[in-house]
């Protein structure tokens, strides 16, 4: 069994920092809370930190810092890493509106089929849990959650959809996650929220970070058409309540 954390070599110019070996929110935690102390130390040459559900990337430029310098700040920033994270948004659990089913939901009744209950019960199922962003990825903004009811889980389609839209909420395997953007898609899809999840143009772009909380709340579709517009007319804010803890 391997001691963590553990650095790894990524090749001459990136190192991987582990924290565990599972999808595990106390690990995920981890990572994010040496990533923000690595960040904070604003060390020349290092590129990127990129966060993942157990481990974090640290890109960096061997042509200005040493693959022993950059070890050493690693070492110190681990030795930080189970102060409480500063950024207040990884503390915050977000309200998201969705419309389910119908042809915003058209893999509502899969779902419950594969599941052998009914549709309105996945929705209640799914809008019970409070679920942590573990990650961004597969697309900018693209929230991996975890902490979903075994209830619904669900396999992802065989052959999967050449466009999902925006906004799309779907399952796959025991996780949920929304779509940021229109792209292809393999998850069951089971709702739509009018939320947008990427804004190159916005500060910061992707509203909602990883190591915060998402809950859904299940809306009428007149509902929906009002948010619509607020977010068209620039005055909605999604719902935001402090720690979930």
């Amino acid at each position: 069994m391997p001691d963590y954390p553990r650095i790894l070599n990524a090749g001459d110019s990136a190192l991987v920092v582990e924290f565990g070996d599972a999808v595990d929110a106390a690990i995920n935690q981890s990572v994010y809370n040496f990533s923000a102390a690595l960040e904070s130390d604003a060390l020349p040459g290092v590129r990127e930190i990129i966060p993942t559900y157990r481990s974090a990337l640290v890109n960096f430029d061997p042509l200005v810092i040493t693959h022993v310098e950059i070890e050493e700040a690693i070492d110190r920033a681990i030795s930080r890493a189970t102060a409480l994270d500063t950024d207040e948004r990884r503390s915050l659990t977000f309200t998201l509106p969705v419309l389910y089913g119908g042809d915003d939901g058209p893999d509502l009744a899969r779902v419950a089929e594969h599941n052998s209950i009914r549709p309105e019960d996945v929705v209640r199922i799914h809008t019970s849990g409070v679920y942590r962003v573990f990650m961004l990825g597969f697309l900018p903004g693209f929230p991996y959650l975890g902490g979903m009811d075994e209830r619904i889980a669900t396999p992802r389609l065989a052959t999967p959809r050449i466009s999902v839209p925006a906004g799309a909420v779907g399952i796959a395997e025991s996780q949920t996650g929304v779509y940021p953007m229109d792209s292809p898609g393999g998850w069951n899809l089971i709702g739509l929220t009018p939320v947008q999840f990427f804004d190159p143009n916005a500060a910061p772009p992707v509203p909602i970070q990883p190591g915060s909380f998402i809950r859904f709340e299940s809306k009428a579709a007149a509902e929906i058409e009002e948010i619509r517009q607020q977010i068209s007319d620039g005055t909605y804010e999604i719902p935001a309540e402090g720690s979930s803890g």
